[in-house]
């Protein structure tokens, strides 16, 4: 399957991780004890990301690898909970694949966001 392949980008990944927060929250409405995990992984994730989204600079190596793997880490727990509580959609699957896509994970990111809900149909996707 086709993917996006484009270069380690955290500052942008820190953007998809609000938006990621802000599906999961309308998903979750209202948040329910069953959603706790799920919020504390996205808020890790944030608070991960944050950082570089306001410096707008990926960090020099090793650190830039270090926070792209414990990234990659938290987005694949992030789905495993979406799939649990079945709070998958198009929208946030494909926040989804866009975080993949700018840590340098476009093909994971292309199969990880159907797990999330993204449309395999969708416009967005690549082909």
């Amino acid at each position: 399957m086709a993917s996006f392949d484009i270069p380690l980008n955290l500052p942008h990944a820190a953007t998809i991780a609000g938006r990621i927060g802000y599906h999961v929250a309308r998903s979750a409405e209202p948040p329910a004890e069953a959603c706790r995990v799920l919020f504390e992984l996205v808020g890790s994730l944030s608070e991960l990301l944050n950082p570089y989204g306001l410096s707008g600079e990926n960090p020099p190596e090793p650190e830039a690898s270090r926070v792209r793997d414990e990234a990659a880490r938290l987005g694949r727990a992030i789905v495993d909970e979406i799939e649990t509580l079945s709070l998958g959609g198009d929208r946030l699957g494909q926040s989804i694949r866009n975080l993949f896509e700018c840590l340098e994970l476009g093909e994971e990111g292309v199969w990880i966001s159907l797990r999330a809900g993204e449309n395999p149909d969708s416009l967005q996707r690549p082909v």
